[in-house]
């Protein structure tokens, strides 16, 4: 890369001139969500001395306690979204329906789906937190939009990316032309590039999971663990670290940057479910990010952009990263199922 500093706008303007794979209006709209998190980072940075910290005294769609900014960035992104001409309809993991452009403005054709703020629970002590969004076109066959329009698996996705507020704050973007990253300038209020053509290792000695819930795990999980933790002396024959923050954007950005193996899968809990993390809002973009990357997505049994959502919220069983180490695990549980 040369020493001459690319904003976001002359990156995308040269990719839609040079190689005609980003859309005048798909151009447009990454421009605006990442205005919008440029906004969601200057409140994230405030923390108590803007009075954004703290639960909001609500629940999201999934039950889930609701934290003031997940609020304020949930608001931030619908009204930087709106009024813009590129969107036909919006879906957030913090809304139960979607949310459709009122009539006032002109409607586009993209689909904007978003998880406002990523890792609430890091919220309040000013660990790294991330939005993810990921963009779908709507289907020109009918007027007007619909839940249904949504219902469309990762592999039609036509853009994603997160940004994660972190000691920096990093745009990562995918247009399914390999995957590049942006850091903020905070003097300058702009995006500059940082690094393309990002590459996931395909081997790693590291891996990312939830250790307590260990117990519930099923056995193709936990088979996998057990010779992590075997180290030199176990079928593996290396060592192995474990890292776990609890919020998917930045253990996701961990492995974009060194390598690594993300997991969050089903577990005996609640059975029912098929997993915690949810299809549309993360494990779609983050897998379409991860996969031009180099790496793997699958859910243990299907890569995770093949599976045919079937409602909004769905959710599913996550496993990503370095792709030797996420053959690995899927193939165990290929083995099981077997069984």
């Amino acid at each position: 890369m040369s020493s001459k500093r690319v904003s976001l706008t002359q990156y995308l303007v040269e990719q839609q001139r040079e190689h005609d794979n980003i859309p005048a209006q798909l151009r447009l709209l990454i421009e605006v969500v990442a205005r919008a998190c440029k906004r969601i980072a200057i409140a994230v940075n405030k923390g108590a001395l803007g009075e954004v910290l703290g639960t909001a005294g609500s629940e999201n769609v999934q039950g889930e306690v609701q934290k003031k900014l997940d609020i304020i960035s949930n608001e931030v992104l619908i009204e930087a979204n709106e009024w813009g001409g590129h969107l036909a309809a919006m879906a957030s993991e913090e809304m139960d329906e979607i949310h459709i452009i009122p009539n006032r403005y002109p409607q586009g054709e993209f689909l904007l789906l978003f998880d406002p703020l990523d890792g609430s629970s890091n919220i309040d002590v000013n660990v790294s937190i991330g939005t993810i969004f990921s963009v779908l076109k709507k289907g020109a066959d009918h007027e007007g939009v619909s839940e249904a329009d949504f219902l469309q698996p990762g592999k039609s996705q036509v853009a994603a990316g997160y940004c994660v507020y972190g000691p920096q704050t990093t745009l990562v973007l995918t247009v399914g032309a390999g995957v590049v990253m942006f850091t903020l300038d905070r003097e300058l209020g702009g995006w500059f590039l940082i690094e393309e053509n990002v590459q996931i290792p395909a081997d790693t000695k590291e891996f990312a999971i939830n250790m307590s819930n260990m117990r519930h795990w099923d056995a193709p999980v936990k088979r996998y663990i057990d010779e992590c933790l075997a180290g030199t002396t176990g079928p593996r024959g290396k060592d192995f670290n474990m890292r776990w923050i609890a919020s998917m954007v930045a253990d996701v950005h961990r492995i974009l940057c060194r390598g690594g193996i993300f997991m969050y899968p089903w577990d005996a809990r609640e059975p029912a479910k098929p997993g915690k993390l949810r299809l549309m809002y993360e494990a779609n973009p983050m897998a379409f990010l991860v996969e031009q990357a180099g790496g793997a997505a699958t859910n243990g049994q299907q890569r995770i952009m093949d599976i045919q959502p079937s409602k909004l919220h769905e959710r599913v069983s996550v496993i990503l990263g370095s792709k030797n180490e996420v053959d690995v695990v899927t193939g165990y549980h290929l083995e099981a199922a077997k069984k």
